[in-house]
């Protein structure tokens, strides 16, 4: 009579039991123990998937990689949890009570995180976000999309702070993909300079600015530099320099424009350009009988001068129509 009891131990013995399920060590060791060798497994290939990614030049087949691992991971993980439930004695008719229960929890507090859970995996099987791409948001966030998760996305700003944001948010908001399919971007920075100035002389001084940036794609081409004379305002000429970026160039928006803002600012002095001030001016045309540039260097009025060297040689004309015109041609091409 006591070989069963003896064979049974404390390893079997009921600890609770609730709707008719008992729950012994043995069964809940079992099921820690699955779960422990799902996730390790897991991880190993994702591993194994990482370290073959990384020899991977194109960006698509290292996001192709980085979603076999997360839905590799994820089937894992549902399997151990199945499995677990076997062990600890929930049949599979019982697992559908279980599965209302759950539902009603989703329907009163977990729906943002099953929300989140399904536009995880839109996310991963859409692949309109990649691993890489660098992304805006309708929020205003902006940065390098480095990990998909279950619940959210860990975004890394260029200055190295990582934001966690809803996968919800990429699915019913607003998303800018800079990197989608081209990784190169056009860039418009704006200056103005003051009525009267030459136009071939800001766009010469213009585009030597775009040279001196190394981050501009292309001197030449159908992606060369472009000057824009784009408003009449107020008190000034308002150009676009409109420019190419080079790949590298395109995930920091905000240092590569003020890059060229410092390279426009030096050209355009140098050219003897003035940046007007949003202020009112009083023009005068003598001043103890002094005119022009002189009556002003008497009332102490700092007068900038064009400094006397050849300008870089410029294409000339108006680069906005010639832009509109090259694209009219090409539909024109594509025209049955």
């Amino acid at each position: 009579m006591t070989a069963p009891a003896a064979s049974t131990g404390w390893w079997n013995q009921t600890l609770v039991e609730l709707g008719g399920v008992s729950f012994t060590p043995a069964g809940l060791a079992g099921a820690v123990g699955v779960f422990v060798v799902a996730w390790t497994v897991s991880w190993l290939i994702r591993r194994g998937l990482g370290r073959f990614s990384e020899r991977e030049a194109a960006r698509d087949r290292r996001a192709a990689i980085y979603t076999v691992g997360r839905i590799v991971h994820y089937l894992l993980l549902l399997v151990a949890f199945l499995v677990a439930l076997e062990l600890i004695g929930v049949p599979a008719s019982r697992f559908a009570v279980f599965a209302g229960a759950i539902g009603v929890g989703l329907g009163f507090g977990l729906q943002a995180i099953f929300n989140n859970f399904i536009s995880g995996l839109i996310l991963l099987f859409d692949r309109s976000l990649k691993v890489g791409d660098f992304v805006e948001l309708e929020s205003g966030v902006h940065g390098e999309v480095s990990d998909i998760n279950i619940r959210a996305t860990r975004i890394t700003t260029n200055d190295n702070i990582e934001i966690l944001v809803p996968n919800s948010e990429f699915v019913s908001g607003r998303v800018v993909n800079w990197t989608h399919n081209d990784v190169s971007r056009r860039l418009r920075i704006p200056f103005g300079v003051a009525y009267g100035s030459d136009k071939e002389t800001v766009k010469a001084a213009a585009l030597e600015a775009a040279c001196a940036v190394p981050f501009t794609l292309a001197q030449e081409g159908p992606r060369r530099p472009q000057v824009w004379l784009v408003e009449f305002g107020e008190s000034s000429l308002n150009f676009d320099l409109v420019v190419w970026l080079t790949a590298e160039a395109t995930k920091r928006p905000s240092a590569v424009k003020a890059a060229y803002n410092w390279e426009l600012e030096t050209a355009l002095a140098k050219h003897g350009l003035e940046i007007p001030f949003p202020q009112r001016d009083l023009h005068l045309r003598s001043a103890f009988g002094l005119r022009d540039e002189a009556a002003w260097e008497t009332m102490g009025h700092p007068v900038r001068r064009k400094v006397e060297e050849a300008p870089p040689p410029s294409s000339g004309g108006n680069d906005a129509t010639e832009d509109v015109k090259r694209e009219i041609q090409e539909d024109a091409k594509d025209e049955p």
